[in-house]
């Protein structure tokens, strides 16, 4: 049961609703009962207790990656539309054919807005064949060159002034555009504070048991953006720690033993899916 102190100056007009405790014959603070509310405030207690919890196991897990292995300077990419660029290329493919893909487009001087707008669409494939699915990923690059042009005439500056939250909407409408390419967008060309969520993300988590395995994108984004400082660089080294230890360790078959992450696995060691 709550117990709320209130001033003695309010003992006479309420004394029929509060209960006193007496020290020899005068009243002392009065304690007014919220039994209709305990509920909701032990609701709001747990909850806090809880993102507390969150955050410092994130604040560990973050820790431990950074001392592990290091500053990453992720994204790759010497601008904004190069960051882009292989933000659509990057898709079901390693990093190393995406580079030899956008060197391709570089070596030609095509890697700019106005350059991939001109662009006939079979150079375009043949330009980015070695990220493979090429045809997909060229009609998608395009698609998000069009709509470049058409909603900012083709400048990146004007397109990152726009509210986050609009501009992650507009790319969400782009053919070939998810969240996590869309939040890739945002944060690595544009700066903006919107933490990015992949596979490996997804994977350490649940298998710390730290959520659960039917966790959607949405739900695990939000569970790091309530838990941590909205704070670009913080989002940019956490997501690319996270890339880089998934990529060494917490692959399909994992590799816990030699990983920094080991002793935070819970006590009965890795958790599976249906446990």
């Amino acid at each position: 049961m709550l117990t709320l102190l209130l001033s003695s100056s309010y003992s006479s007009s309420y004394s029929s609703s509060y209960s006193y405790s007496k020290a020899g014959s005068q009243p002392s603070t009065p304690a007014i009962e919220y039994e209709d509310e305990d509920e909701e405030l032990r609701g709001l207690r747990a909850n806090k207790n809880n993102t507390t919890t969150m955050s410092t196991t994130l604040q560990q897990l973050y820790d431990q990656l950074l001392a592990a292995f290091g500053p990453q300077d992720w994204w790759p990419g010497d601008s904004p539309l190069e960051v882009m660029v292989g933000a659509v290329l990057v898709q079901n493919t390693a990093w190393k054919n995406v580079t030899r893909a956008i060197d391709n487009l570089r070596e030609e001087g095509l890697l700019s807005a106005e350059g991939l707008n001109e662009l006939a669409q079979p150079e375009l494939e043949e330009l980015i064949r070695p990220a493979g699915y090429f045809r997909l990923k060229a009609r998608r690059l395009r698609s998000l060159i069009d709509f470049l042009f058409a909603e900012y005439d083709g400048s990146l500056d004007a397109m990152f002034a726009t509210e986050m939250s609009t501009l992650r909407q507009q790319l969400l409408g782009v053919n070939g555009v998810g969240p996590e390419t869309a939040d890739s967008i945002l944060l690595y060309a544009g700066e903006m504070p919107t933490f990015v969520v992949d596979t490996y993300t997804h994977r350490v988590l649940a298998r710390h048991g730290w959520i659960e395995y039917e966790a959607d994108y949405h739900q695990i984004k939000e569970h790091f953006e309530l838990n941590l400082q909205c704070d670009v660089p913080l989002y940019n080294e956490f997501h690319a720690l996270l890339v880089r230890v998934g990529h060494l360790h917490c692959r399909k078959t994992p590799k816990c033993e030699e990983c920094p992450l080991f002793e935070m696995l819970p006590p009965g060691g890795l958790v599976e899916p249906g446990f």
